[in-house]
């Protein structure tokens, strides 16, 4: 009995530690930026979406455009309007439209359904984000790290890192369901046609055209 009762109690007392880790917050990856510096990176980032969006002379492709993480993360919330439209300081003030009217908008697949804010920071060739979302009616950070590629014109990411709240999981336990989940949303991976690679390398998302 006494064995038996140690055994709750420490079954107990895990359950509460991986509780508390679940609903604790995590180290953000990357920084908050100030709401001018957001605004100025959410319109570099159209820009650029743009500039991919131009059609391409003969001989011009095997261009590079690359977006950094500030750009990246602030082109992400605007598109979820997690992001106020905003003008930044050294823009024309002449037109009233904000950066998500200035072109087509750029769709990233597989986004998480209710996420309230999230974060996209990129290492080397490594891309880390943080969102944040609900499961089970209380707010959680998950943050899932790893390799973004491309293969036969369809975008490819390979985990390395998963995390819900402060607890690390294994990406082995995750990792099967992840890619069942991405060849479900096979289509919304398909990269736009005038794109032919698509790669995180010396710290910045990196689209090359075709």
């Amino acid at each position: 009995m006494k064995l038996q009762r140690i055994i709750s109690f420490a079954t107990l007392a895990i359950s509460i530690l991986t509780l508390v880790l679940v609903l604790k917050r995590p180290a953000p990856v990357a920084p908050v930026q100030a709401p001018a510096a957001a605004a100025a990176n959410a319109q570099s980032f159209q820009e650029k979406v743009n500039q991919l969006a131009q059609p391409k002379a003969p001989g011009e492709g095997g261009t590079e455009v690359r977006m950094n993480s500030g750009e990246l993360s602030a082109g992400l919330a605007q598109a979820a309007g997690l992001l106020t439209a905003a003008t930044p300081a050294n823009a024309s003030t002449s037109s009233s439209a904000s950066p998500s009217d200035a072109g087509p908008a750029m769709e990233f697949p597989g986004a998480v359904p209710a996420i309230k804010d999230y974060q996209v920071s990129m290492d080397g060739d490594i891309v880390r984000g943080q969102f944040l979302t609900q499961i089970a009616g209380k707010d959680v950070y998950l943050t899932l790290a790893g390799h973004l590629g491309s293969k036969d014109g369809y975008a490819t990411f390979d985990a390395t890192e998963v995390k819900v709240g402060d607890l690390s999981v294994p990406v082995s336990l995750v990792n099967e369901a992840l890619q069942k989940k991405l060849a479900g949303q096979h289509d919304q991976l398909k990269l736009p046609d005038n794109v032919k690679d698509l790669k995180v390398e010396n710290g910045e998302l990196v689209f090359v055209e075709k």
